[in-house]
């Protein structure tokens, strides 16, 4: 019994068995259940002893060989000794009928291919008014509906009968022999509830002929004991699980919320774990019910409080979800440790779905990060991330948030200090600006800023990951911050000898920002772009818009008008500077005066941008949204396989390169430092310096170029938009120019100053011929 070797007793076992003695028998038996398995070579020959006693005129031997055959029976020996059963399922004797029935059930559930034999003889067990064949039979028909479909399509004509059985069970009167606490035999009420549950599934008809009957269980059965309470859970999913009416629902689930209300915790355990599997089938009833279920939330018992956590959730919809997450925050700050990974998830998951704004949104995830602690998962933090980051209006109010939730000098939790520290990182200039007349805070300085992030790259109590999103923060700090660079320089320059390889590496490299390589500093670490748009577009390409897909294509018309009319609008020209533009596969021809010559010479040589797919235009526009990651046009297609796109900050060296003035205007100065890659002898690298020499702001900053079609461009983005005082915008060109031609370049900017959009536009021809050779 208890896994030894039990061979000794088998052979024992088959004496007993073998024994005219009953009582000896009874031990053989017992033995045999317990000690033999179909694995042992004694299986076989007890075979033949079960079929001598099967023909037994002892009823009691009878019921002893059904009860060992059901408990051990191999597949071998029920094939052999199947007709054996059926035959004793049809025996006079109601104790044998029982026993035959349940052998069957046992039977079936071990080689479910036998089921058809047993088919014939089980119609007649309903018709029996002895209770225990009959629910043996009600038992046995389940199972077999479960097993085979054609045989639940046999048996739903028995629906009737079984409704005529289930209400005499109600009408009944007192009956000594099968009275439980009151209601009349609860075991059989209960498996005929199941029964008919199995039968009325996804059959209107069926379900239809026991609405009523399962009504009047709902409402005349007593709970107030415990065995009326069982029925009434089994007539409720018995319900919900067919095609019930709407009424008859929401009458079930009110028998739910009574069981809520009980003393007994074993109920109140049931309902809930009932109501989570049936709130998708009607879940304005279970909505009646909201307040019990959040009342459960303060068990003491934690399997209740686990199950309506989870109920909670599956009630959240867009009506309630602000009262529903306010009660669950609630739980999450007192629940014990092992609810709050699951309860943190289930609220991002119900904020993700219906946060009814982004403010809103934003507010419900720091409450959980500060809540949960470091039990958040780390999905969460890059949900948040990305949340901030596409909330492109609230980002200086989440900032100053997490900033406030960082001051805590007794901060441990790691999502909370990686979310706080990468928001101040990118909107660090925000934190100093944005309005605080809302909010009941102290607007932060750069030195208290610095103070705390050297605090957390010093405690020891941060892991790694989290000093890395810190360091890597505080050093973008260094372009949102205006005097706290040479702090910000030697906290970081301090990493240069960390113990942890990652952080030493940041350290070491982040170091070169601040010494040969500053130049490099301001365009590296710009702010992020909104992650909401790079989605939109992914998406938008995914399902094929038909817009953007005529856009892209070569023949389309419309695309070339596009591109004809930006090209004029980059030039400055309009239709009666430019009568008609032809183009050819080969060259661009216009037609024009005379003082429009050079102009022309220029236009008939621009290329495509490898953001804009070639066209037979001609053009090449470059903006600060290029995507460097676009091939270029098919005639350059060996170009991508070069160091075009090379971002090696080592090709830029320390010495003077050549430089000159593209454009000097109402107190904006735009110039330009060359220097040829080693790399790659036909690069330039061009590093376009704009300098804002005014006393006000130059806001929405962009600048454009167009090339002649012989050269290749690639713009980096800018290291910012927004032109202070006194302050300036750096940007990175990179010009390829295989046949050594004399460049050209025809440049447009466009800010907003004071309020007034400003667009000015020139051309740069003095590059001097010598940066090719």
């Amino acid at each position: 019994m208890l896994g030894y070797p039990a061979h000794f007793g088998q052979l024992e076992c088959l004496k007993l068995i073998a024994s005219q003695k009953f009582t000896d028998k009874r031990i053989g038996y017992l033995g045999a259940m317990l000690l033999l398995d179909e694995r042992q070579d004694v299986h076989l020959l007890i075979t033949n002893c079960l079929k001598n006693d099967l023909n037994s005129t002892t009823q009691f031997a009878v019921g002893l060989a059904l009860c060992t055959l059901g408990a051990i029976a191999s597949p071998e020996m029920a094939r052999d000794l199947a007709s054996e059963v059926e035959r004793l399922m049809n025996s006079p004797n109601a104790y044998i009928r029982k026993k035959a029935a349940l052998c069957a059930y046992r039977i079936i559930r071990r080689v479910p291919e036998l089921l058809e034999i047993f088919l014939p003889a089980t119609r007649s067990l309903l018709s029996e008014k002895n209770h225990g064949v009959l629910i043996t039979g009600v038992t046995l028909i389940t199972e077999m509906c479960q097993n085979s479909p054609d045989t639940l399509e046999h048996f739903k004509k028995i629906v009737p009968n079984l409704v005529r059985i289930l209400k005499n069970l109600i009408l009944a009167g007192y009956s000594p022999e099968h009275d439980v606490s009151g209601v009349s035999d609860p075991f059989l009420q209960v498996k005929i509830l199941k029964l008919l549950r199995v039968l009325g599934r996804n059959d209107a008809e069926a379900s239809e002929a026991m609405n009523d009957i399962l009504a009047q269980v709902a409402t005349n059965t007593e709970t107030s004991k415990n065995v009326g309470n069982t029925i009434l859970y089994e007539t409720v999913l018995s319900i919900m699980d067919i095609k019930s009416e709407g009424g008859l629902r929401v009458l079930a689930v009110n028998i739910l919320g009574r069981f809520l209300l009980n003393n007994d915790k074993n109920i109140r355990y049931v309902a809930l774990n009932t109501l989570l599997k049936t709130v998708h089938v009607d879940t304005s009833a279970v909505q009646r019910h909201r307040s019990t279920i959040l009342e459960c939330l303060k068990d003491p018992d934690v399997s209740i409080r686990r199950r309506a956590m989870e109920l909670s959730f599956a009630l959240v919809n867009p009506q309630n979800v602000r009262t529903m997450m306010k009660e669950m925050i609630t739980f999450l700050e007192k629940s014990d440790a092992e609810f709050k990974a699951q309860c943190s998830a289930g609220i991002i998951h119900a904020a993700e779905r219906f946060a009814p704004n982004k403010k809103w949104h934003l507010d419900t995830l720091l409450k959980v990060i500060i809540a949960a602690g470091n039990y958040v998962r780390d999905d969460v933090i890059t949900c948040m991330i990305q949340l901030i980051s596409e909330s492109t209006s609230q980002q200086g109010y989440i900032t100053l948030q997490l900033w406030k939730a960082l001051q805590d000098d007794k901060i441990d939790k790691q999502p909370l200090i990686q979310v706080a520290t990468w928001a101040i990182g990118e909107y660090g200039d925000l934190l100093l600006t944005v309005s605080i007349e809302d909010m009941d805070m102290v607007r932060p300085t750069e030195d208290e800023v610095i103070e705390v992030y050297q605090r957390l790259l010093w405690s020891p109590q941060n892991s790694a990951t989290t000093k890395q999103y810190t360091l890597l923060s505080l050093t973008k700090l260094s372009t949102r911050f205006i005097n706290s660079n040479p702090k910000i320089q030697q906290i970081v320059s301090s990493f240069c000898s960390s113990l942890h390889i990652e952080l030493q590496q940041r350290g070491v490299e982040f170091t070169q920002l601040f010494g040969k390589h500053g130049n490099l500093r301001a365009a590296l670490l710009e702010r992020m772009p909104p992650m909401e748009l790079v989605r939109q577009e992914t998406d938008a390409q995914a399902n094929g818009d038909s817009e953007q897909l005529e856009t892209k294509s070569d023949d389309s018309p419309k695309h070339t008008n596009n591109e004809s009319n930006a090209l004029l609008d980059l030039l400055g020209s309009d239709s009666s500077d430019l009568d008609v533009i032809k183009t050819t596969n080969t060259t661009t021809q216009a037609v024009t005066n005379s003082n429009n010559q050079d102009l022309l010479d220029l236009l008939g040589g621009l290329d495509v941008s490898p953001s804009i797919p070639t066209t037979d235009t001609g053009l090449n526009l470059i903006s600060e949204n290029n995507n460097p990651s676009i091939p270029f046009n098919n005639t350059n297609s060996n170009f991508l396989t070069g160091d075009f796109f090379s971002t090696n900050t080592n090709t830029i060296k320390e010495k003077d390169v050549p430089t000159l003035t593209a454009f000097e205007r109402n107190g904006l100065k735009i110039t330009f430092a060359l220097e040829k890659l080693p790399e790659a002898s036909n690069t330039l690298s061009i590093n376009v310096t704009a300098t804002n020499t005014t006393l006000s702001n130059m806001t929405d900053f962009l600048f454009q170029a167009a090339i002649p079609k012989t050269f290749q461009i690639q713009m980096l983005s800018p290291s910012g938009t927004v032109l202070v005082p006194n302050g300036e915008i750096t940007q990175v060109l990179r010009v390829m120019n295989p046949n050594k031609n004399v460049l050209k370049m025809r440049v447009r900017i466009s800010y907003t100053i004071d309020g007034t959009t400003v667009q000015e536009q020139t051309e740069v021809n003095n590059f001097p011929n010598t940066i090719w050779d």
